[in-house]
């Protein structure tokens, strides 16, 4: 059987600044799914920064939300897991090539009146693991692809957004 599997952490500040607890402005929500051919498994989950339910560390690298986490000892070395309520997936990822910075150096700019965000992708990882579906577990290995992207201003209110998509071609 060939399985997709997919992991997104989204961050989101509704004020500038840091606070603690509660009162962070921090917003995080993440979506991961496990693709058969015959069916796809998605579960979401949404959470509150400041309090400890999600977040990020640099180094070593770690990216959670609640159980959901990818870590590792930087980004050429990562684990990553997820369940939801009928799948979960344990893998390994390993970096066997350079990143990919889009844009100038990585600064991609989306828009004339400004809007642009810092963006790199992975797409030379070997991805092996569990992946767990109707009670069974079974062991897979393949190719992944890492994307991370961040900027700190919204799109303008006449931007719909932007479309993209990627090949990864042998």
């Amino acid at each position: 059987t060939a399985y997709g599997l997919q992991w997104t952490l989204f961050r989101s500040a509704l004020a500038p600044g840091e606070k603690a607890g509660w009162e962070s402005p921090q917003v995080w929500f993440a979506h991961a799914a496990v693709t058969t051919p015959d069916a796809h498994h998605t579960a979401e989950r949404f959470a509150r920064g400041g309090i400890g339910q999600a977040g990020v560390t640099a180094a070593p690298f770690s990216a959670w939300i609640d159980e959901w986490e990818m870590a590792g000892p930087d980004l050429d070395s990562l684990r990553l897991t997820a369940t939801g309520a009928d799948f979960a997936y344990d893998m390994t990822l390993e970096a066997q090539g350079p990143l990919v910075f889009h844009g100038e150096g990585g600064f991609s700019v989306k828009s004339a009146e400004g809007q642009a965000s810092y963006y790199y992708s992975n797409p030379f990882l070997e991805v092996s693991g569990t992946v767990t579906l109707g009670g069974e577990t079974r062991e897979v290995a393949g190719r992944a692809w890492l994307d991370r992207e961040w900027s700190s201003r919204p799109l303008d209110a006449d931007q719909t957004g932007w479309d993209w998509f990627a090949l990864h071609l042998p």
